[in-house]
């Protein structure tokens, strides 16, 4: 049978309309939602699962392991930001912030006027102590632990160096055996504030000094004749709730009545924990611990400054650390976001 002409452009005619049909129908709705999806992505809220980055900080050694158990948990919700945290000190810190090297200061420590005036933007996102230490074989430790040391006591150890011997600071005149006061050599929150709480500035300290929170603890570890201080972080074990093997915490004769009362012995974490969240313990040396900023935060940072005052306060008693009060959490919040 002969083909005619309609029958043999036919097939052509319809390969033809199909292909243009394809190409034509598959233009609009590829661009479409192309375009929606930006849109939708740019309307996400500061905080959504599209946060991304890396956020330095840098500071404080009492703020340290706190910082790092946030870091942890804000990853589990944010797994594409990442964290570059150092301890240094305070004073590092806040340098290290004022210049632009870093994204967040930890500040252990009071911000100043000058500070502020130079940038510095800051919230305050937990509390901590400064707590006097000695060594577990210390000769008198028996009278420390009954009667306590007085605000006066520490100041002729620290400051005026009037008292230079462990039986003097007891009121045992047979008792010589030298004390060996160490201080910190960096620039930092916790010789800051304990010498706040001795009506003097950290320069003003006497002592051999030693780096970082870790290394006085060592020293004095290491030393039954020496003193020192730690945040209380770090002069009790996490896990034990007791001091740190081979240290003592040093009861503050704060009533001054010549005996260490029930509440001033801080033999465990969270007796301390307590005495600093109600007040029974001097402020000094407990204090608030801050994060700092150059200028307001940048919306990475904003969103985890947030959340640690929001979702990271869970974090803040397990880690070892005292909550701010309800009070004090809201004054933050509406601080850093107005």
């Amino acid at each position: 049978m002969k083909a005619t002409k309609f029958q043999f452009f036919l097939p052509i005619v319809v390969a033809l309309a199909l292909i243009l049909s394809a190409c034509g129908g598959a233009a609009a709705p590829t661009a479409q939602p192309a375009a929606q999806s930006q849109t939708e992505a740019q309307a996400q809220p500061a905080g959504g699962d599209d946060l991304k980055g890396t956020i330095t900080i840098s500071g404080a050694f009492a703020l340290y392991p706190m910082m790092q158990r946030w870091a942890e948990e804000f990853q589990k919700v944010h797994p594409k930001v990442q964290f570059d945290i150092s301890a240094g000190g305070a004073g590092k810190g806040m340098t290290d912030t004022l210049a632009g090297a870093v994204d967040i200061g930890m500040i252990s420590r009071s911000i100043t006027p000058e500070e502020e005036a130079k940038g510095a933007f800051w919230v305050p996102v937990t509390k901590d102590a400064v707590l006097p230490i000695v060594n577990a074989k210390n000769p008198v430790l028996q009278d420390l632990l009954a009667k306590g040391v007085t605000k006066e006591t520490f100041e002729k150890i620290y400051i005026t160096g009037e008292i230079t011997n462990w039986g003097q600071a007891v009121g045992r005149p047979e008792v010589v055996d030298a004390i060996n006061v160490y201080t910190r050599s960096d620039a930092a929150g916790a010789p800051d504030i304990w010498a706040k709480y001795l009506d003097k500035k950290q320069e003003d300290l006497k002592g051999l000094g030693v780096f970082g929170d870790p290394g006085l603890l060592d020293a004095v570890i290491k030393d039954p004749l020496g003193i020192g201080f730690n945040n209380l972080s770090y002069a009790y074990d996490n896990a034990s709730g007791l001091p740190v093997n081979g240290a003592v915490v040093v009861p503050i004769d704060a009533n001054e009545n010549g005996k260490a009362d029930p509440e001033e012995v801080l033999d465990t974490k969270p007796k301390a924990d307590e005495a600093v969240k109600n007040g029974t313990y001097p402020s000094p040396p407990a204090r608030l611990e801050n994060l700092a900023t150059k200028g307001k935060p940048s919306p990475l940072v904003l969103a985890f400054i947030n959340w640690i005052l929001n979702e990271g306060q869970q974090y803040v008693g397990e880690a070892g650390y005292v909550p701010l009060t309800p009070d004090q959490l809201k004054e933050a919040i509406q601080k850093l976001n107005q």
